[in-house]
């Protein structure tokens, strides 16, 4: 596995080696051993979640205040923009987002760690989105970032006005939002 750092600190680009032939191909989606060494992170999974959105979907920018989710996240099916924003108040890129693309050519993935936002916009005409978490959803903390807030400044390559769910689209401007120290 290829690791590649990003701008966000904490936030991996993760290119699995795969093996293809005429057959097909194969490749280890997570093995626990080889994260932690080629990462140097030592992540315990308690939660897989998998959704199928249609194109211009735009899920996010969700977090949770308290139980903060780690997240290793990748699309199976299509194609996705996914993006997260910094909101660790003590970091020195507070409030700064990060977006990449991720779809089943590519097979890459994203390691997300706890203090970030995360969403992403189905590029496709849908995508299956898997997800494994470190730690169980809880409603009762999940909070949202309004996914277009100018403070942001996020581009989504989106054709159009994103499909939202009601919690989306009453997300809160980074400004306003309880965030991590």
């Amino acid at each position: 596995m290829r690791v590649i750092r990003t701008e966000i600190a904490g936030v991996l680009l993760l290119e699995p080696k795969v093996y293809a032939d005429e057959r097909g191909f194969f490749f280890e989606s997570f093995n626990e051993r080889a994260f932690a060494e080629a990462t140097g992170i030592a992540a315990k999974f308690v939660q897989d979640n998998h959704s199928r959105s249609v194109k211009n979907t735009l899920r996010g920018l969700h977090y949770q205040i308290q139980q903060s989710q780690g997240k290793l996240v990748r699309a199976v099916t299509g194609e996705i923009f996914d993006v997260v924003v910094d909101i660790r108040r003590s970091s020195p890129t507070f409030g700064q987002s990060i977006g990449h693309h991720l779809s089943a050519e590519n097979k890459n993935m994203l390691w997300i760690p706890p203090g970030m936002a995360h969403g992403f916009a189905v590029l496709s005409d849908y995508a299956d989105f898997l997800y494994k978490t470190t730690d169980y959803w809880a409603p009762q903390h999940e909070r949202t970032l309004l996914w277009n807030d100018p403070a942001l400044a996020i581009t989504w390559p989106l054709a159009g006005e994103p499909i939202l769910a009601p919690k989306d689209r009453a997300g809160k401007r980074l400004s306003e939002a309880e965030v991590f120290d």
